[in-house]
């Protein structure tokens, strides 16, 4: 397994839970402190945090610090692993349509014998 197909992997497995999907959806308007992000979506900071963790582990986002609070951090997304599972969907949606260029030739080469 190359070092992609090993990241697309983990963005996939990560990405199956409606929690990270909808912190992700959130994430997409822009940095996120963890806080706002747990109220967003109703969750104790406990298990924001985890979700938190997974996404960090699989490059999904990055934290990146605040300038005026030392302690505070914002959440915000990453674009490489989104890029990796473009690739991957144009990949495959690639298959299906030349599966569907390959029956369509079929059929135009048969024209009308059926009739």
């Amino acid at each position: 397994m190359t070092p992609a197909e090993a990241g697309i992997d983990r963005a996939l497995a990560a990405l199956a839970d409606p929690a990270r999907r909808r912190a992700v959806d959130i994430l997409r308007h822009g940095p996120v402190r963890a806080g706002e992000l747990a109220r967003r979506l109703a969750l104790a900071p406990p298990a924001m945090s985890k979700h938190l963790r997974v996404l960090r582990q699989c490059r999904i986002i990055e934290e990146v610090a605040v300038a005026e609070d030392a302690r505070a951090r914002l959440y915000r997304l990453r674009p490489e692993p989104f890029q990796e599972l473009e690739g991957w969907l144009q990949a495959v949606a690639g298959y299906w349509s030349d599966q569907l260029d390959a029956f369509r030739t079929h059929v135009d080469a048969r024209g009308g014998q059926d009739e």
